[in-house]
């Protein structure tokens, strides 16, 4: 006699009659080749991290099957299993030892851990009394230096600040430069273009495109500006006013918002380089002076990029429903995901939208920039520069070694 498992009660035919089933992932079919890097691309959702969970073994698939050849190390969560009683050190042979690592390989690796966390003065320390910057920075800095022939990261390069993130970069860089074999989930496309031959781009559970990095960010770039999202935001939905200040003004309230594109249609999706240009609705329900209205590019941090102030009406409003637009004519910004906030004040009371609406500046040929670089670590804007041609120094001192 034969006992049935839970997960064959759970989904046994008739068990959650008349309820649809959703599929994280289904018939996802690719092949990735030894020492290839390969980025997984797709909006929230889509299935990467249930993916990478399956290459991982983490997760075992409903059907189908997974057939790996060779040692697989996983950066899916930074930080598993750091104990916040015992010290930065202890945790270093903790956490290296949950990833598969052995005790002489951290040993080996100590100091090369310790120095790329950047963290050497508080190594004994406790880590529950480290900041949230160290304490990311020490459980990347731990399996980052994993050595497995195939290696699985999940966005863990958004950690830190922008030194550190150049630093994860330059190291996942190196990962691929090595032959190992790289999968790579991230929605930073510079990088995924920059540290990946191929993507694949996945779409509420399945694949849309497998191919060349360059070919497959298009298509999923292009399918973003297209979809349905890529329209007038109704800011009037209360979805779109989660985190807007308490105190909303009566006299005046944000109606909608629309990014311009060059046509002149609303997009969600720049070329680099293009003006930004918001198409701002607004209602004002009593005759009132607006003293101001304020538009914001943040980045995706947060981080407040710059501002438009419209300064204060000559005349004060009559009640109705208004139109402007603000545009920033040349901003250089790198690609990648941008927020919009607005802010208006009439009287005493002010309306307020912090994400008012999220574009993305896709890359594009610049006349105007060293070509190279691989994330907004190197800053959020692309400023023209030039280089000197070395020439010898005017001291008439010669160096030390050479002196010696």
């Amino acid at each position: 006699m034969t006992f049935p498992t839970l997960r064959d009660a759970i989904m046994r035919p008739g068990a959650g009659r008349g309820r649809d089933r959703l599929w994280a992932l289904r018939d996802a079919s690719f092949t990735v080749d030894r020492g290839e890097a390969v980025g997984v691309i797709g909006h929230n959702g889509a299935g990467k991290t249930t993916l990478l969970k399956l290459l991982s073994r983490i997760t075992a698939p409903t059907t189908g099957e997974i057939r790996i050849t060779g040692h697989v190390g996983s950066l899916l969560e930074v930080g598993t299993g750091f104990h916040p009683e015992l010290t930065g050190r202890d945790n270093v042979y903790l956490n290296g030892a949950i990833l598969g690592m052995r005790r002489s390989e951290i040993q080996r690796k100590f100091d090369e851990i310790v120095d790329f966390a950047g963290i050497e003065r508080f190594l004994d320390t406790p880590v529950k009394r480290y900041s949230s910057g160290m304490y990311v920075r020490l459980a990347f800095a731990v399996a980052a230096h994993l050595e497995p022939e195939i290696l699985i990261v999940d966005e863990v390069l958004a950690v830190g600040d922008a030194a550190f993130q150049r630093k994860c970069l330059g190291k996942m860089g190196e990962v691929t430069g090595e032959g190992r074999t790289v999968l790579f989930v991230s929605h930073n496309m510079a990088a995924i273009r920059t540290l990946t031959q191929r993507a694949v781009w996945l779409d509420h559970g399945n694949v849309m495109q497998v191919g060349a990095t360059p070919d497959v960010v298009s298509a999923y770039l292009t399918s973003v500006s297209d979809d349905q999202h890529a329209t007038v935001v109704d800011l009037t939905d209360e979805t779109h006013r989660r985190s807007v200040t308490k105190s909303l003004a009566r006299q005046v309230r944000f109606e909608s918002v629309a990014l311009l594109g060059p046509t002149g249609a609303p997009t969600l999706l720049l070329p680099e380089g293009a003006p930004i240009r918001l198409e701002i609705g607004f209602a004002v329900t009593e005759r009132v002076r607006l003293r101001e209205r304020v538009a914001r590019v943040k980045s995706y941090q947060g981080t407040r990029l710059f501002s438009s102030y419209s300064g204060q009406e000559d005349d004060a409003v009559e009640p109705g429903r208004y139109r402007v637009v603000c545009e920033f004519p040349s901003t250089r910004l790198r690609p990648f995901d941008y927020h919009v906030e607005l802010l208006a004040r009439a009287g005493e009371n002010q309306d307020m939208v912090p994400d008012a609406l999220v574009f993305a500046v896709e890359q594009g040929h610049r006349e105007f920039d060293n070509p190279a670089y691989t994330s907004q670590a190197d800053g959020f804007f692309s400023v023209p520069s030039t280089w000197s041609a070395l020439e010898p120094a005017r001291s008439e001192t010669p160096p030390a070694a050479a002196r010696a």
